[in-house]
């Protein structure tokens, strides 16, 4: 079984024009025949589908397309779109009721996603010729997730999450699991992280690809699986000189009696996106295979990691206003618990504010 496995989508101003016109060609330009190319095509839908405008309550950007992209997406070849991630919820419940629908309606799969968080577990499985897989879609706690009297993504758990792994494995051929989480922009799991990818391979995942990083990140095989820590944005163009979020990979994997994963480079256009060619691609090839390397030398990996989190003085402020004399529904109020909630964030807090038996461990480590 040949799956495409696509990272972030999201319609934005600039591609509002495209996709009101239904210009395929605009938006995904020389990937139509990749996305088309496999038994199915799944992609990661990172907003809600809606005309409504009822945005929550939260940090960060409230993203929304229309119900009428989901035709689109559905002519560019994808079958699937995963919801678990920490912007369907963005204009509510409702705003999500209304994703799944256009979704169906679309003839697209949503998945990843339940009337509550245990509804929310369920595997997407897709079959052809006899051959089975099960797909988990898990995302971290951010703003999203199910709880157990609500509507939402599938949030990823330490315990539920790799008893489901286990029992998709009970049920199909091969497992992947599509983890949205890590730390945004960047290119290196944390400690936490890359434990969490490792210990899913080990409950019978075949393939894991971490999305939500907006950067590509690293690759390694552990136990024979293939594991991914950033796939990079999809189709989710912004005005930003960042140089990390124009570019993605559409994963290619051959699903059989061995598993082969082949990583194909996309960049933004003015419209939308196309194919990395000739020195551009080898370049983002190259930085990957590089960064793969050094994931390998345990200090390396852990320095480039440190280097990233202390880069960052904004959690040191959270935690310095956490307890200050704030108005109340201030958005402030929420800086500290948002940090607390999310894993991603946690991962940061635990790098920087280590405790004195942590921090002369990484002294004594970084002496050697």
């Amino acid at each position: 079984m040949k799956l495409i496995l696509c990272g972030d989508l999201v319609p934005t101003p600039e591609t509002r024009a495209a996709f009101d016109a239904g210009d395929l060609s605009a938006l995904f330009a020389d990937t139509l025949p990749v996305i088309g190319g496999g038994d199915f095509a799944l992609v990661n839908l990172e907003c809600a589908l809606t005309d409504r405008d009822e945005p929550i309550k939260k940090l960060g950007a409230l993203l929304k397309g229309l119900p009428g992209d989901a035709a689109v997406i559905r002519r560019a070849g994808f079958t699937h779109a995963g919801l678990s991630n920490n912007h369907t919820l963005d204009h509510g419940v409702d705003g999500m009721r209304d994703t799944v629908a256009a979704l169906e309606g679309a003839g697209i799969r949503p998945f990843g996603y339940g009337e509550n968080d245990r509804d929310s577990r369920k595997t997407l499985y897709l079959e052809k010729d006899g051959f089975r897989v099960g797909v988990v879609a898990v995302c971290e706690h951010e703003y999203s997730y199910a709880l157990p009297d609500r509507f939402g993504a599938n949030p990823f758990d330490p315990f539920d999450t790799m008893e489901d792994i286990a029992e998709a494995k009970a049920n199909a051929d091969r497992v992947v699991v599509l983890y949205h989480g890590g730390k945004e922009q960047s290119e290196y799991p944390s400690p936490r992280l890359r434990r969490a990818c490792r210990a899913m391979v080990r409950a019978g995942a075949d393939l894991v690809l971490t999305q939500h990083s907006h950067c590509i990140g690293c690759r390694e095989t552990y136990r024979g699986a293939e594991i991914l820590y950033g796939q990079g944005n999809f189709l989710f163009l912004e005005q930003t000189d960042d140089p990390q979020w124009h570019s993605g990979l559409i994963a290619e994997a051959e699903l059989g009696e061995t598993v082969n994963v082949r990583y194909i480079p996309v960049v933004v256009t003015d419209t939308g996106i196309c194919l990395a060619v000739g020195a551009e691609k080898e370049a983002i090839l190259s930085a990957l295979c590089d960064r793969s390397v050094v994931l390998q030398d345990e200090k390396a990996w852990l320095h480039e990691w440190e280097e990233f989190c202390y880069s960052m003085p904004y959690y040191v402020d959270a935690v310095k206003n956490a307890f200050r004399d704030i108005p109340e529904g201030d958005l402030c109020n929420q800086v500290f618990p948002h940090y607390l909630d999310c894993e991603a964030h946690t991962d940061v807090w635990h790098t920087i504010f280590p405790s004195w038996h942590r921090a002369d461990a990484a002294a004594s480590a970084r002496e050697k």
